[in-house]
């Protein structure tokens, strides 16, 4: 079984055999797996295609979720967004527009990839989606850029955390974020050690992060958070494309959010105890579900 345990180890690799990221895992998991490439890259198309899928399902549903507290925030995006007045430009606002659909189809129930969580879902098929559209990037290419992602996640998973209730959203969303910073400076012909530093920019600008979702529910804040996660991918991805370098390495970066997820307490760990999930408008909105649920 071939495992990379850092960063530092996956660039040395790169950097060994003049391959990309995504070239490194897809051979990885062919070594590890004993398919064919082939046929592992067209499982990967399958999961980016439903990716586009709970994309387009968004896009064309505004139907509240059933919690009544989220779902019809997709379509004043992409209203505004139509108007060609969009302060972030089209990329990242096509991103955001794109991220907030999936949010909302997971919200009611609809088929999402968890990437690397449900509650961080949106992130990457709205990034990728977006530069399908805005850069004409082929579905094959951004097969490619799961791989990339997936090579990303699974050091950060295996180093620190990628799950809300270990870590807090700096695990879910944090994670999500980088990888698609990462993921987007390799689609875009950045080298490893780039994209490795885009990690580092996007997941250290959302340490301590909390996961605080109202009523246990992965919509208040969550989706909203996936919505501004695409912005900072991005800003991430050309701050390193620019060549501006995180001081602090990428695996020393995982570490810290490893360490916060330790520190963090209990209540601000999708226990719905703290953060935003305890004020005064919260606690009416759990209050409102639990009596309805009550009742049915």
């Amino acid at each position: 079984m071939i495992e990379i345990s850092s960063m530092d180890e996956l660039l040395a690799i790169c950097q060994e055999q003049q391959k990309s990221i995504s070239e490194i895992m897809l051979s990885i998991e062919a070594e590890n797996t004993g398919q064919d490439m082939a046929a592992i890259i067209e499982e990967m198309k399958k999961r980016l295609l439903t990716m586009k899928q709970a994309v387009d399902n968004g896009l064309a549903n505004d139907v509240i979720a059933p919690s009544g507290i989220s779902g019809d925030d997709t379509g004043k995006i992409a209203q505004y967004m139509a108007q060609g007045e969009a302060l972030s430009g089209n990329i990242i606002g096509d991103a955001m527009t794109f991220s907030a659909a999936v949010s909302e189809s997971n919200a009611r129930m609809d088929v999402i990839v968890a990437t690397p969580t449900a509650g961080a879902a949106g992130i990457l098929p709205g990034v990728l989606c977006s530069l399908h559209k805005n850069k004409q990037l082929s579905l094959d290419e951004l097969t490619m850029g799961l791989f990339t992602a997936s090579m990303l996640g699974l050091i950060i998973a295996n180093r620190s955390f990628i799950s809300g209730s270990a870590g807090g959203c700096q695990a879910e969303v944090g994670s999500a974020t980088a990888m698609a910073a990462g993921t987007i400076v390799e689609l875009n012909r950045g080298t490893p050690e780039q994209a490795i530093n885009a990690t580092a920019l996007a997941l250290k600008s959302l340490l301590g992060l909390v996961c605080d979702p109202v009523a246990g529910l992965v919509e208040v804040p969550c989706i909203k958070r996936n919505v501004i996660g695409t912005s900072i991918a991005f800003s991430a991805a050309d701050l390193s494309l620019a060549g501006v370098k995180s001081r602090i390495p990428c695996d020393e970066v995982i570490e810290a959010m490893y360490n916060i997820g330790k520190e963090m307490p209990r209540t601000l760990k999708e226990t719905s105890l703290g953060g935003l999930a305890a004020t005064a408008t919260a606690q009416k909105v759990e209050d409102t579900l639990f009596k309805r649920w009550c009742n049915t």
